[in-house]
């Protein structure tokens, strides 16, 4: 068949088209019903941020999607990085997945009153603030057409206004930070008079030449994405790449270069303000692998004096085993209780969970002017993760994982006193759901540095508040002197509500509030006399809320929609649930058609794999594939897909766990009277294409499937995959078991496959798509390939997402909905 394309099409390839109702095999791109895109293009519930000091609330709404245009600017991909070299703002999320959401609206709210204060913001594309240590002030980047400007707002007025003579290089990140409190910020800048960008006239230089030499040792399949490809390419990153740091003065709009240029990676400042924690990428640069991988080196910069001291010197770390660590210092942090001071860790087993050792890290204290011997404080027995710094320094938490057994623990220790032995506080798998104890909350000194929040002998703790009935969110506290916990709040079981942090009013918490017909919105609640005859897992306190916000609903057509948690079990007795999600007018009793959406889940112990995660009581937004609910499916919504085994061999079972998982949701949603079981799709993105495509060729449960950006021959993802660590040629029949495209002689059901011309997450490159598609044509079966232009994993632009929702809507009334 004859494949052409238009401007501003998807490359459209069908091998049995004529099936079809909607639309001819090629176009421009389509609109699904008026009804379905005026619920995909309503505006997203704003972000709550409360300032450090609890005095305001900033709320920032982003933009739902940017058009093709915005999507379509021409870009750079230098190692890893997706850059436009226009203005030097970033083509991608730091972790590559999409177009960097542009703020459409920041609104600031006075906790103690209520006042509103909208910011007006100005012409180009917003990123996302960060307040200053003392709330006074917040600062932000803005992309315009030539150039990313620096913007710093007043917190008491509103207004914001930019610094002048300031040209940001986003490239790696780090780009703004305050510096030492809320006076001056640490910036990248693009250094001055760097003259314009190589060129190689538009001809190639040379071929792209990589050699290894014998040396072993395994290079993660994730590591590649966009690498480097020529000597041209290595001359546009160290170009692009290259940064001037700069100390601005947030009041007066002062600049000042510090240093000089380099390629500044991870930039962190310590607490003192003077001292600043710098990552430098060198030269010879990779081809194999992403600049995160790339040799650098390791310094403290002095912004008094402009001296740098190097501390480490790292090489090209090309050969981390797939699950492991690089070899040689890593993860340096500044410790938050002194000036400058910095703790770091070294890998005991050669960053390869498969050596056995009786440690595997070691981690080391230096302190400045760090020029002396480091101070080694601590052996982990399993990978060290971190130190949470409370603002009494004798008090710590140390963080330790073992990926092989999904463990945690954390224990309570006096850095300064390494040979004293630390207080185990948890000992739990890191898949534990429902006795999770949550995460310590925090606060920032004066200096900006990030300590626990304590109050006397107290610590915070926010979490989900997973049970059998869903996520019912709580803020405990902790006593360091017993290690029990006392809880203060707990969500309301008919809402969803979490604590965003506290009020600069003692007593008082300020919380997101929603339900499945409420929208989200701020909440002050006072937290008054204790409850004598609580309940166990209840809060121990009364709490009287306020409301703070009273954003409305842009959708109220959704609120029609009535959702319910579903609990069953698999064939072997593992616990599984789903959210079973009814469409408007739907009567009880009424078997209707059904769409199935799921993300298969790793687990090491089948416990954990059976608890029950997220809320039926959030409130009710419809992502693409839930918009199937507008047209009169039922949606059953996340349903728990649990592969459970030994990490080193779970994937021996997959397709059985696959296929297990499928049928227990399938009879359960049409025990319940709901789903009609000759009228059920399925889809998935990424791991849950494959999921899809899989279920397409080995069950005969689903009528058709929608399968978007997956991987579908996992031997080109040859050193791993998800959580399998052994290699193709390790575990062969694993990798060929797990892959559709060896299948695709059986793939008779219809199966759509949907991907981005630009996915460079590594695994489901573009390819994979195309190659299933020819090879399900090839073998005689119904499929339609679309491939969305300059999408990258996750779909961008508003054409896209409205091309996707047509093709999803025609493709299941046609094979499901309606069929024969």
């Amino acid at each position: 068949m004859l494949i052409r394309r238009t401007s501003l099409a998807a490359a459209v390839a069908v091998a049995t088209f004529g099936l079809l109702a909607a639309g001819p095999a090629f176009a421009d791109y389509a609109k699904p019903p008026e009804h379905l895109l005026k619920v995909l293009k309503a505006p997203p519930p704003p972000a709550p941020n409360i300032d450090p000091s609890g005095q305001r609330l900033l709320l920032t709404t982003a933009q739902t999607y940017p058009s093709i245009t915005r999507v379509a600017q021409p870009y750079l991909k230098l190692a890893g990085v997706r850059l436009e070299p226009k203005n030097r703002s970033r083509h991608d999320t730091p972790g590559g997945y999409g177009i960097p959401a542009c703020v459409a609206d920041f609104t600031l709210v006075e906790i103690a009153s209520g006042k509103s204060t909208k910011v007006n913001l100005p012409q180009g594309c917003a990123g996302a603030a960060q307040w200053s240590a003392d709330g006074s002030r917040f600062a932000f980047q803005n992309a315009v057409d030539t150039s990313v400007q620096l913007w710093v707002g007043d917190a008491a007025t509103g207004q914001v206004k930019q610094v002048p003579n300031v040209q940001l290089n986003p490239i790696f990140g780090y780009t703004v930070q305050w510096l030492g409190g809320s006076q001056s910020l640490l910036v990248k800048l693009v250094p001055a008079n760097q003259g314009p960008a190589p060129s190689n006239g538009g001809t190639p230089t040379g071929p792209d030449a990589q050699e290894s030499l014998g040396s072993s040792g395994e290079s993660s399949t994730y590591e590649a994405r966009d690498t480097l490809t020529s000597v041209h390419d290595e001359k546009l990153f160290a170009y692009y790449g290259a940064s001037q740091l700069a100390v601005v003065d947030a009041a007066a709009g002062s600049v000042r270069p510090v240093g000089q240029p380099a390629l500044y990676n991870d930039v962190n400042a310590a607490p003192d303000g003077v001292h600043v924690l710098t990552e430098t990428l060198k030269a010879p640069f990779s081809h194999a692998v992403t600049y995160q991988r790339f040799a650098n080196d390791v310094a403290v910069l002095d912004l008094g004096n402009g001296r740098n001291t190097v501390l480490a010197s790292l090489p090209l770390a090309d050969r981390v085993p797939v699950h492991g660590v690089p070899e040689g210092p890593r993860g340096y942090d500044w410790r938050s209780t002194d000036p400058a001071t910095l703790v770091y860790a070294e890998a005991l087993d050669k960053g390869d969970w498969k050596v056995s050792v009786p440690h595997r890290d070691r981690v080391l204290m230096l302190k400045a002017p760090f020029t002396g011997k480091p101070v080694e404080i601590a052996r982990t027995a399993q990978r060290f993760e971190g130190f949470a710094w409370s603002a009494d320094p004798a008090v710590s938490f140390q963080f330790e994982n073992d990926e092989n057994r999904h463990w945690m623990q954390a224990r309570i220790v006096d850095v300064d006193q390494p040979k004293k032995e630390g207080r185990l506080l948890w000992d739990m798998s890191s898949d534990e759901l429902y006795g999770n104890p949550g995460n310590l909350m925090f606060k920032r000194l004066p200096s900006g540095a990030p300590v626990v929040r304590q109050e006397g002998n107290t610590v915070f703790l926010r979490g989900q508040g997973a049970s059998p009935q869903g996520d019912r969110p709580f803020l405990d506290a902790l006593n360091l002197g017993t290690l029990k916990s006392e809880r203060l709040f707990r969500s309301a079981a008919d809402a969803y509500e979490q604590v965003i942090g506290f009020s600069a009013t003692p007593g008082h918490l300020v919380t997101w509030h929603q339900s499945v017909i409420d929208p989200p919105n701020a909440f002050v609640r006072l937290l008054g006399e204790r409850i004598d005859n609580a309940k166990a897992g209840e809060a121990q306190f009364e709490s009287r809320p306020t409301a703070l916000t009273k954003l409305v609903d842009p959708t109220p057509e959704v609120r029609q929609i009535q959702k319910r948690l579903v609990t069953y079990k698999r064939a072997d007795g593992v616990d599984l649930s789903f959210t079973l999600y009814t469409p408007p007018g739907y009567k009880e009793g009424q078997r209707v058609p059904a769409i199935l959406y799921a993300y298969p889940a790793d687990f090491a112990n089948a416990a954990q794999a059976g608890q029950v995660s997220g809320s039926q009581q959030t409130f009710t937004r419809l992502q693409p594939y839930r918009l199937m609910l507008l047209a009169g499916y039922a949606i059953i919504d996340n349903a728990s897909f649990p592969i459970v085994g030994d990490p080193k061999n779970a994937y021996d079972t997959y397709l059985e766990q696959l296929e297990a998982d499928a049928k227990a949701a399938v009879d359960k949603a049409v025990e319940l009277g709901v789903v009609d079981r000759n009228r059920i799709g399925v889809t998935g993105h990424s791991h849950g294409g494959l999921m899809t495509a899989n279920l397409i060729a080995h069950t005969t449960l689903f009528k058709a499937g929608v399968a978007t950006s997956g991987s579908y021959n996992k031997t080109f993802t040859p050193f791993g995959f998800q959580n399998e660590r052994r290699s193709v040629w390790q575990a062969q029949d694993v990798y060929l078991k797990a892959s559709p495209f060896f299948y695709a002689d059986k793939i008779k059901l219809p199966l759509l496959l949907v991907h981005g011309e630009d996915d460079a997450n590594p695994g489901t490159e573009p390819f994979q798509s195309r190659k299933l598609y020819q090879a399900i044509r090839g073998n005689g079966g119904t499929t339609r390939l679309v491939m969305l232009p300059n999408e990258p994993h996750w779909y961008t632009a508003l054409e896209s997402n409205e091309q996707l929702v047509y093709e999803m809507l025609n493709w299941f009334d046609t094979y499901v909905k309606n069929a024969k």
